[in-house]
């Protein structure tokens, strides 16, 4: 497989917010070959990157790809046959202007750097895409606020995408979302060693606060089911320590339990790998998209779109529900734009879409070869929601992996 990665200067950008920077420095990476037809963006998670497939990147602090289950050769999304290009976020850590980078002065931003929205997100990517030499694409494939990204795609560049690929995502977050992310922002800005956003030369920094807001993330990832299958209330191992965070004087007495061990744990591993402003900026960006903005509806802010779309749920997935993403099928179907809405029956919750491949695979191999009319994308079983087949479960076991 033919990869590339770099960092690409674009220039002077200006940000939905009215603000500007001289310089946008976007890293991104590509893999497979351009044939002037086959080229598809796919877009990254909230705290994803530009390393969808491949090897794990230094870069990064992935140990591998965050998609390597998807892209690849031979695989959903095949290199072998598509041009395959993801571009880190504006706002982001890995590599594109964000707040831990410096400005022309040679000072970091900090909270300095304008704030972002979804909407610069694509508008840096339409630029990079530019820079490459890719016109019109064949697909935008994305995931969770990344498949936010990829709605976003067909409301500002209709004519310049075929198949928008929408996965485990909605067209705005409800208000437990909205507050579950102000609480994880304020576990941050509350941490003593935040300073303002102002702590890169400092010797301490606000991980304690973003390890929280890494926490509470975790929780929205995961369904009920999943937790209690997962953890129950075991007790760790006697191996265990529980000193990732200071404990209360009467924890002695009390079993440290398997979920908190496991939050821990991978709240120590996120700490060293993310930046605690990028978080704010991130959460900010998703919380604050409604497709429907400068619209009267959802279905308006679509109507230009002339492509066809596939919307993936999974029914475990709280985070961004079967019936959110269903409400996007119908304006798309208000508009008499092609689209198929593929359930996927899952008790994994929001990470589904990255622990089920299986699952994944079939329906967005068949969509990226023949739009609505692929094999899996309608391999489904029929509800009561729909008896045409465009809403309906696919079954899968719990960690049927």
């Amino acid at each position: 497989m033919k990869t590339d990665s770099g960092t690409v200067d674009l220039g002077r950008f200006d940000f939905a917010s009215g603000d500007e920077i001289e310089n946008l420095e976007v890293a991104y990476e590509s893999y497979g070959e351009f044939d002037g037809d086959n080229a598809v963006l796919v877009c990254h998670a909230l705290t994803g990157s530009q390393n969808v497939a491949g090897y794990g990147s230094e870069t990064t602090g992935q140990a591998r790809a965050w998609w390597n289950d998807i892209v690849g050769p031979g695989k959903a999304i095949d290199t072998n046959e598509y041009y395959v290009v993801s571009a880190n976020l504006p706002g982001s850590c890995y590599g594109t202007s964000g707040p831990a980078s410096t400005d022309p002065e040679g000072e970091v931003y900090g909270t300095d750097f304008p704030p972002v929205t979804i909407g610069d997100w694509t508008r840096s990517q339409r630029l990079l895409l530019d820079e490459l030499g890719v016109g019109r694409l064949h697909a935008v494939v994305g995931g969770s606020v990344g498949g936010m990204n990829a709605l976003d795609w067909a409301k500002r560049y209709p004519d310049d995408v075929r198949y928008v690929v929408s996965v485990a995502a909605a067209a705005r977050l409800d208000a437990q979302c909205l507050a579950l992310d102000a609480i994880a922002r304020r576990s941050i800005t509350t941490d003593p060693h935040w300073n303002g956003g102002d702590y890169y030369e400092r010797e301490e920094t606000p991980t304690d606060g973003l390890a929280l807001a890494r926490q509470i993330g975790h929780v929205m990832y995961l369904s009920k089911s999943s937790m209690e299958q997962k953890f129950g209330r075991r007790a760790a191992g006697r191996d265990a320590r529980r000193d990732s965070f200071p404990a209360d004087p009467a924890a002695a007495f009390f079993p440290y339990r398997d979920v908190e061990s496991y939050l821990d744990y991978q709240a120590e591993k996120f700490v060293d790998r993310f930046d605690p402003n990028s978080y704010l900026y991130l959460t900010r960006a998703m919380d604050d998209y409604d497709l429907a903005e400068g619209y009267e509806s959802d279905a308006r802010a679509l109507a230009a779109f002339e492509g066809e779309t596939l919307l993936l749920s999974f029914t475990g997935d709280w985070h961004f529900t079967t019936e959110q993403s269903e409400t996007v099928a119908e304006a798309f179907r208000e508009t008499g734009i092609p689209v198929a809405h593929h359930v996927v029956d899952s008790d994994h919750g929001h990470d589904a879409f990255l622990v089920e491949p299986e699952k994944v695979g079939p329906p967005l191999r068949d969509f990226l070869a023949a739009g609505v009319g692929g094999r899996s994308v309608h391999d489904t079983v029929e509800t009561e929601a729909n008896t045409g087949g465009d809403f309906a479960p696919v079954h899968a076991s719990l960690f049927s992996r």
